[in-house]
């Protein structure tokens, strides 16, 4: 999370060439949600910055994580009102491109983060965790716990959202391979053949959909002794 702020920061020190000439310089920042915990980190690390520079930053977020149409009216307000540049954190990584090509058109400069969009030459630039290595580490991690019994594995795949943004698809795939199962195409998630997934359901990243994803792969099989989440909220 402490990568997360500072890359923020570092973005918003990229869109003001020096803090004296920031006086007329706003910007926006567009997050998933502003409940879950790791967004909340990063509104209070750019509110910080943007402070600190002169920069005025307007926050937006959707009301749940995918909720893609109040992130693409976010980005209009941003054009409209004459933002120099958007952070995104795009909850539709594919969908949200039309909008982000709206902004820059306008002379906006958009700059992911967190997510990669898709394509991820989409917007101007990405700062992100590798998310599929991050996945990759916590399989191996999981498969080295069980020891020999991961090969009898029964594994609950909590996923983000039906539309699989690039963040979901890449923690998923990732921590397939760490904990040794064959991958089908890994550009989704979901089509994977091994008989130690139980199942995949999608949680929406917050609690209740977690809730509800689980109960739902429990009802498949009750014996569910490894549980994969996309991140704490849906963990929780």
């Amino acid at each position: 999370m402490t990568r997360k702020l500072i890359a923020t920061a570092s973005v918003l020190v990229a869109m003001a060439a020096a803090p004296a000439a920031a006086a007329d310089i706003s910007a926006c920042l567009i997050t998933k949600t502003d409940t879950n915990p790791f967004f909340v980190k990063m509104k209070e690390g750019a509110t910080a910055k943007a402070e600190e520079l002169g920069i005025e930053l307007k926050s937006f977020a959707g009301k749940i994580d995918g909720d893609h149409e109040t992130q693409v009216a976010a980005i209009e307000t941003c054009i409209a009102d004459g933002a120099k540049g958007i952070l995104l954190t795009a909850s539709d990584t594919s969908s949200i491109v039309p909008a982000v090509q709206q902004a820059r058109d306008a002379g906006l400069v958009v700059i992911a983060l967190d997510t990669p969009l898709e394509p991820i030459d989409a917007a101007d630039a990405t700062f992100a965790t590798d998310n599929f290595l991050a996945g990759e580490l916590i399989g191996s991690w999981a498969a080295a716990s069980l020891g020999d019994k991961a090969s009898d594995a029964k594994i609950a795949m909590l996923d983000l959202a039906i539309s699989q943004p690039s963040v979901g698809v890449l923690r998923d795939q990732g921590f397939l391979k760490g904990f040794g199962i064959d991958l089908g195409d890994p550009n989704k998630w979901g089509d994977e053949t091994d008989a130690r997934i139980v199942g995949n359901d999608v949680t929406q990243g917050n609690e209740e959909g977690g809730r509800r994803a689980m109960e739902n792969l429990l009802a498949k099989d009750p014996m569910i002794n490894v549980v994969y989440t996309i991140n704490e909220p849906a963990a929780a």
